[in-house]
């Protein structure tokens, strides 16, 4: 994603609209972030502390969980907004191939397609061979940054399992690229994130989706052994100026992970070893509240958003948000957690699958008032 940005909007009036495009959908924070090689140990270890009663892992000294304080810290998602959701609409291949074509420029072949999911590497291939110059037409420029967002959304903020296919379900909200800024994007994050990590800790599961570059750099930020060692970020952390009119925030807090890291003085081993540090970790806060780094996404938010109980939406996923059983994550006092509401676990049950035509605003409308 960084390589396509960088060598296709070096160019002023540009690079100046891709930027702005991006930031008015609120995903290009996690971009800068980088890629980070899965530690698959430390995630195996996580998911066998996962609990889908409470959403969150349990250890020896209290349980812990990613938060939307996290999310929105970590890759500066907002956490605020309408809930990503909508209709599961049925089409034809064809229909599927125009609408493609309509918003992000081209039409992929039948064999990119699997019912409304499309292949990843097609989009990475057209992606590949547009080249943004000044003379590139509004519209051309428009469609370029609904294919990255989308590629963003299907390849690291809710990945599936498969890693290969990314629904176009999420373009419906692409399609107006600016208002895409009013949705709750770091909520939508969590809910996938939760559900694929409640599906992993079934007896028998072996892959897992959603955000697991979220997880690494939580579990880095907050488990000290198991934090590698880590040089100058490569990107600009500070205030970025984009034209001679406009500066945009700058990079989140995550994007400090990208750079070059050594594993020499920390765990990286076993399953079994990671267990044993999982078993002596301490509560830390790793996140400076007050930084100019984390109020550059943080600030204009209100705190108690980030410690709300609330459901997590996105689409036919519910998942509930309990910040109140992990309330030393925000450097307050823990009381002993109330028993985790059973009735919460039903909502596992709902999925996507043949379900096509079900409007989903309606179907959780009680969660999205609540």
């Amino acid at each position: 994603m960084e390589l396509y940005y960088h060598n296709n909007h070096n160019t002023g009036p540009m690079r100046s609209l891709m930027v702005t495009l991006m930031r008015s959908c609120r995903q290009n924070v996690p971009t800068v972030c980088g890629r980070i090689q899965y530690d698959c140990h430390l995630i195996t270890a996580l998911v066998e502390r996962w609990r889908s009663e409470t959403h969150s892992f349990h250890f020896r000294v209290g349980e812990a969980t990613i938060t939307l304080q996290d999310v929105q810290v970590i890759w500066g998602l907002p956490i605020d907004g309408e809930p990503v959701s909508g209709t599961d609409l049925e089409r034809t291949s064809v229909q599927w191939q125009e609408y493609c074509m309509q918003y992000i420029g081209f039409a992929p072949e039948d064999g990119a397609l699997k019912g409304s999911r499309l292949q990843v590497k097609a989009i990475i291939e057209h992606i590949s061979h547009v080249h943004i110059t000044p003379d590139t037409p509004h519209l051309t420029v428009v469609q370029y940054a609904r294919a990255v967002a989308l590629l963003l959304l299907g390849g690291t903020m809710c990945p599936d399992s498969s890693g290969n296919l990314v629904s176009l379900l999420y373009l419906a909200k692409l399609e107006d690229i600016v208002a895409a800024r009013n949705y709750s994007w770091g909520s939508a994050v969590l809910a996938f994130l939760y559900r694929e990590l409640c599906n992993a800790s079934e007896k028998g599961k072996a892959v897992i989706g959603g955000a697991l570059q979220l997880v690494q750099i939580w579990a880095w930020s907050r488990i000290i052994p198991l934090c590698p060692g880590h040089g100058a970020p490569r990107v600009h952390m500070g205030p970025h100026q984009i034209d001679n009119n406009r500066v945009l925030p700058g990079a989140p807090y995550g994007a400090m992970w990208n750079c070059e890291h050594t594993f020499t003085r920390t765990v990286r081993t076993t399953v079994r070893i990671i267990r044993d540090i999982l078993d002596e970790m301490q509560y830390d806060q790793p996140y400076d509240m007050e930084s100019n780094i984390i109020m550059a996404y943080a600030g204009d938010f209100n705190p108690q958003l980030r410690r709300s109980i609330c459901p997590l939406i996105f689409y036919a996923i519910v998942e509930m948000h309990h910040p109140e059983r992990v309330i030393r994550q925000f450097g307050m006092m823990q009381n002993i957690p109330d028993q985790p509401d059973t009735r919460d676990m039903s909502l596992h049950k709902i999925t996507r699958s043949n379900r096509t035509g079900t409007d989903w605003v309606l179907q959780h409308i009680l969660y999205i008032t609540r």
